[in-house]
């Protein structure tokens, strides 16, 4: 079973990135990665002894934190819109 269906992501996308088929915006990037992590967190709740899923959570958490490190270097307002709008970094 897939983490996230082609309609969920398009959604997110069509939210985030302006439109479905852009999936190279940051901003749907940083959405994407943001609805994997909360998915996994709550397996993890359940799975606390599962360590490779631990391991990948991390893994998509610094790539998440380089994105919007790169996303507050080079628009601000739109980084601030962004983390408001996910309800990140409080």
């Amino acid at each position: 079973m897939p983490y996230l269906t082609i309609e969920k992501k398009a959604s997110i996308f069509a939210e985030f990135g302006g439109s479905a088929t852009n999936t190279g915006s940051i901003e749907g990037q940083i959405a994407l990665l943001t609805e994997r992590i909360s998915q996994i967190s709550k397996h993890l709740q359940a799975n606390k002894q599962d360590n490779s899923t631990q391991r990948g959570l991390m893994r998509l958490v610094g790539q998440r934190k380089r994105l919007l490190s790169y996303m507050q270097k080079t628009n601000l307002q739109g980084y601030r819109a962004l983390i408001e709008k996910l309800g990140l970094r409080k």
